[in-house]
């Protein structure tokens, strides 16, 4: 492994650290997944302990990761920390092959102020992470006016097109409210975009990644958990990281199925009857079971449909039992249909 720090600019001390792992040779893969380290501090500093920690997770997982030390109070303000990611992102992609990045897999993990600026990059920037992780995340008004005037809310720029955020955050957390954590929940619940979010019982704020030699105060003995739970996570809206490369996404779609290129089994009922012909004929076995479940309980098809309308057709083709070879085989013919998002 490698370490280059790059100075992005030296009047605002805006750096970016590059922790690099080899590809090729006796790896089976040619590039890596990597992570930008966007770290806290209120926007009045970079918090070393979240940052070399946090990157040293990543690393362990087979990462590629970088380290975003962005402009602070007393070198500038809004927009420049949101600049200074851009810088970073771009500098990334120019240089993907040289240092082994899959330029489509970068994903940005942040704390506090630095979650706020993680959540800005999901949400508003123009080089967007593939996701983002967002830990003990300043989203709402009193804490983000707090740490710098005239800054974005990001709750508020979600969208279908934000990407999948992870989130963990604990209740007790005193510094920045739990709400700040549930809001961006919401927000993304509201707009369909795929989540998953941890609550942990008691562990204040600023627990980094949870370790024992980092924590200053006593955290659930679950808390930790999330790192690992974060890679996981990854691993299914990214495809997860192996010997022999990447796994296919398992949730990739589900982020905001119905509004990719292509359909699938991800897609929500809804919408897919507003489809083609030959992809209503593909859900053929869907449809089937629906209209028996109708008949057998009662309802009329048409209630029903429209009663279970925001479901995925794999959620209803689980729930109607059939076979998962035969749901891969649905899925798989639905990729090769162009999705109309005018339905």
């Amino acid at each position: 492994m490698t370490a280059q720090k790059i100075i992005l600019n030296e009047m605002r001390n805006v750096s970016l650290t590059a922790y690099l792992q080899d590809a090729g040779g006796e790896f089976g893969f040619s590039r890596r997944p990597a992570m930008l380290v966007l770290p806290g501090g209120g926007y009045a500093m970079c918090s070393d302990r979240e940052a070399d920690p946090v990157a040293s997770a990543y690393l362990k997982a087979g990462y590629q990761a970088f380290i975003l030390r962005y402009t602070v109070k007393d070198k500038g303000l809004w927009p420049q920390p949101l600049e200074d990611y851009e810088q970073a992102m771009a500098l990334i992609a120019e240089n993907a092959d040289q240092w082994h990045v899959d330029p489509t897999k970068v994903a940005v993990v942040g704390f506090s102020a630095g979650g706020h600026l993680a959540a800005c990059a999901a949400t508003i920037a123009e080089h967007r992470p593939a996701a983002a992780v967002l830990v003990y995340p300043a989203i709402l008004k009193d804490i983000v006016d707090m740490c710098a005037p005239g800054m974005p809310y990001p709750h508020e720029h979600v969208t279908s097109d934000t990407c999948p955020c992870f989130l963990a955050a604990a209740r007790d957390d005193r510094t920045v409210l739990i709400q700040n954590t549930l809001s961006m929940e919401i927000a993304l619940a509201d707009k369909g975009v795929a989540f998953e979010s941890h609550i942990y019982s008691y562990g204040g704020h600023g627990f980094s990644t949870g370790d024992d030699w980092i924590i200053t105060n006593s955290v659930c003995p679950r808390l930790p958990r999330w790192v690992p739970d974060s890679i996981e996570w990854l691993g299914e809206v990214m495809g997860k990281f192996t010997r022999n490369g990447f796994t296919e996404p398992i949730a990739a779609l589900s982020m905001n199925a119905d509004f990719a290129p292509v359909l699938s089994v991800e897609c929500s009922l809804r919408h897919l009857r507003g489809q083609s012909d030959a992809a209503k004929a593909a859900l053929a076995p869907m449809f089937a079971a629906i209209e028996a479940v109708a008949q057998a309980r009662g309802f009329s098809v048409e209630g029903l449909m429209a009663a279970v309308g925001s479901n995925t057709a794999r959620e209803i083709l689980e729930m109607c039992q059939i076979p998962a070879d035969m749901i891969r085989d649905i899925d798989q013919a639905l990729h090769g249909m162009i999705n109309q998002l005018e339905v």
